[in-house]
C-alpha cells in the first residue's frame, strides 16, 4: 500500500479538542466533522486541505479524550494518512479501525513537500528533497484492515 500526498505540518501535543473542538460534537456526520477538522488548530484547513494530503505531526498526536469523531473528521477531509513521532495510543488504534494508516516515524520534511510513503516495503521518501526514511512496516494484519476500508468492513468482508 502506497501513498502520495502534500504534507501539512503540525507540532507537539495536537490533542483532540484541537482537532474537532467539543462543540461540533452535536453531530455524526462525518461532512459535518470534517468541515471543522483541525480548526483549533489552524481554523482554515478544512477549507484547504485536499484529498490525498498527509498530516506530518510531532509528539503525543490525537492525545486528549478517545473520541472517534477526530479520526473520523481527519478521514472525511481527505486526508490520506497522519505521520508523527508519536500518537496517543487510542487514538492510533481509532485511526486503524477506520481505515486512516497512521505511522510511527520521525522525518525530515516541510509543509509543502510531497512524501511518498509504502506502508508494506516500510519506507517514507520525500520527494522534494530526495531523502528517505525507514519505517517499521505494517503487518500483513493491518494492511488488510487499511485494504479493506477500515475494521467493520474487513469484519464484513471475511465472515
Amino acid at each position: 500500500m502506497t501513498l502520495k500526498g502534500k504534507v501539512w505540518k503540525f507540532g507537539d501535543n495536537i490533542d483532540t479538542d484541537v482537532i474537532i473542538p467539543g462543540r461540533y460534537l452535536r453531530t455524526f456526520s462525518p461532512n459535518d466533522l470534517s468541515a471543522h477538522v483541525m480548526e483549533g488548530e489552524r481554523p482554515d484547513f478544512a477549507s484547504i486541505v485536499q484529498k490525498g494530503d498527509i498530516i506530518l505531526g510531532g509528539r503525543n498526536f490525537g492525545c486528549g479524550s478517545s473520541r472517534e469523531q477526530a479520526t473520523i473528521a481527519i478521514k472525511n477531509s481527505g486526508v490520506d494518512a497522519i505521520v508523527a513521532k508519536s500518537f496517543a495510543r487510542i487514538f492510533y488504534r481509532n485511526a486503524i479501525n477506520i481505515g486512516l494508516p497512521v505511522v510511527i516515524a520521525d522525518i525530515d520534511a516541510d509543509e509543502g513537500d510531497i512524501i511518498e510513503i509504502d506502508l508494506k516495503s516500510g519506507s517514507i521518501h520525500n520527494l522534494i528533497t530526495n531523502k528517505s526514511f525507514k519505517i517499521r512496516p505494517f503487518k500483513d494484519f493491518l494492511l488488510n484492515i487499511l485494504l479493506d476500508g477500515g475494521i467493520v468492513n474487513h469484519y464484513i468482508k471475511h465472515n
